[in-house]
């Protein structure tokens, strides 16, 4: 991938959302949800606090983490599909 993001960005692969229901009911493509799960697949190298100390990122790649439903900004590089969000929109790690 050639996507790297900058300050306390941070680049997601959303999962796939699910298919069915628990029930065993197929969901159509117009009533699927937006996924708030994803794979961080690339980091920025964090931002500089106001004293000009570096601040480490919380996150790393390979983490699934959770995000806000309308957070980000929506990308495709490669036929891919990712999301780019500031670290601060990254609601949990799971």
């Amino acid at each position: 991938m050639k996507l790297k993001p900058l300050e306390d960005r941070v680049v997601i692969k959303p999962a796939q959302p699910d298919e069915k229901v628990q029930g065993g009911i197929i969901i159509p493509d117009t009533a699927k949800e937006k996924p708030q799960r994803g794979e961080v697949v690339a980091i920025g190298p964090g931002k500089v606090s106001d004293s000009g100390q570096p601040v480490k990122m919380t996150v790393k790649v390979g983490d699934t983490v959770l995000y806000g439903k309308y957070s980000g900004t929506e990308v495709t590089v490669n036929n891919e599909d990712y999301l780019i969000v500031r670290e601060s929109d990254i609601l949990a790690i799971v």
